[in-house]
């Protein structure tokens, strides 16, 4: 059965409120992507002067970056309901029925990882967004009946990580599509600031840039780790906690959680670490990597690896991966006399 819900605080753990309460509730409140801000309050505004659904979006990129925040912030500024479910959750084009034949006029169904929909399920959508009907079909075998659905007017926001495996006809039937880039190193800091202020903890000018810079240009890390040194405070001041963050706290609590300076977590420097050390910088195939590590490759790769190839400590090459000079400064290491000769050698496995 799907997981289609609403967003309510019973839904939410601790952790989840905690993030939920943070994220802003309009547009003007969001933080960073403002080409793509603007292009959605266009969007909006013309629905809203017609007074009708907004168009079908497409929103794509890393995760954390706020796909589910402007989800949620069309809904807000559409004044209407919206629907959560994701690709997943779905594994029946009859779960995706029951959820279009369910939804009111003008509401919103967001559709996290949407490249992961079944198949069958897809098909089902690509007449719900360009015809808003569903097509039923009863019984099974020649006496099958196909009983047509109208659905009510809706919007469908799609959020995906992979826009590539997405398949072309259910791209093209999306009216508007931005893909989220990571943070600059101020926005980020901004995250904290307004973050800090509805949490009622005054922070430290050094403090914020401490933070933003160990976050990985995602504000979610930025408010995770924000949260982390928060707790650090906390209990270093005893029951009654702290609501000032100092520099000396963020460091001290960063240091605690293992995040170093580039904001390289225990992973990431497990699998730098690995690569260097014992594969002499490589090139090495991803899956001896992994096992080096004591992780599946699938998190490796789509953990790990993006964040170091991205920050220049990792290449992929068609040998395997390799370090590069930049990750084994990172690591305090010498790259030996014959690392140029490294894209040579054959890769340990594919």
């Amino acid at each position: 059965m799907s997981d289609d819900r609403l967003v309510t605080p019973e839904f939410l753990g601790d952790d989840s409120a905690a993030e939920h309460a943070l994220r802003p509730k309009t547009l003007s409140e969001f933080i960073g992507q403002k080409r793509v801000c603007d292009q959605i309050d266009v969007l909006l505004t013309a629905a809203r002067q017609r007074n009708s659904a907004a168009d079908h979006i497409l929103l794509s990129g890393p995760p954390g970056l706020g796909k589910t925040t402007l989800a949620l912030i069309l809904a807000s500024e559409m004044q209407t309901p919206i629907r959560i479910t994701s690709g997943p959750a779905i594994t029946h084009a009859g779960d995706l029925a029951a959820i279009l034949s369910s939804l009111v006029e003008g509401e919103i169904l967001f559709l996290d990882e949407i490249h992961r929909l079944p198949r069958p399920a897809e098909e089902l959508l690509y007449l719900a967004m360009e015809d808003f009907r569903v097509d039923v079909v009863v019984g099974k075998g020649p006496g099958a009946t196909a009983i047509a659905l109208q659905l009510p007017r809706f919007t469908l926001v799609g959020a995906t990580t992979r826009a590539g495996l997405l398949p072309g006809p259910l791209r093209d039937r999306f009216g508007f599509t931005a893909h989220l880039d990571f943070y600059e190193e101020d926005e980020l800091q901004e995250v904290i600031r307004r973050s800090s202020a509805l949490l009622q903890l005054k922070i430290d000018a050094k403090a914020v840039v401490e933070v933003a810079s160990r976050s990985r240009g995602t504000p979610r890390i930025a408010n995770r780790l924000l949260r982390r040194v928060r707790d650090y405070a906390q209990v270093r001041s005893g029951a009654k906690g702290a609501n000032h963050l100092t520099h000396e706290d963020a460091m001290s609590a960063l240091e605690m959680y293992e995040v170093d300076e580039k904001g390289l977590d225990r992973l990431d420097r497990s699998v730098l670490v690995a690569l260097i050390e014992r594969f002499n910088g490589g090139p090495v195939g991803l899956s001896t990597l992994a096992i080096a590590v004591g992780e599946e490759s699938e998190t490796v790769e789509s953990v790990a690896e993006p964040f170091l190839v991205r920050n220049g400590f990792m290449a992929r090459t068609p040998r395997g991966r390799i370090a590069t000079a930049q990750g084994w400064a990172h690591v305090g290491r010498t790259p030996p006399a014959g690392a140029a000769t490294l894209f040579d050698t054959p890769a340990l496995d594919a």
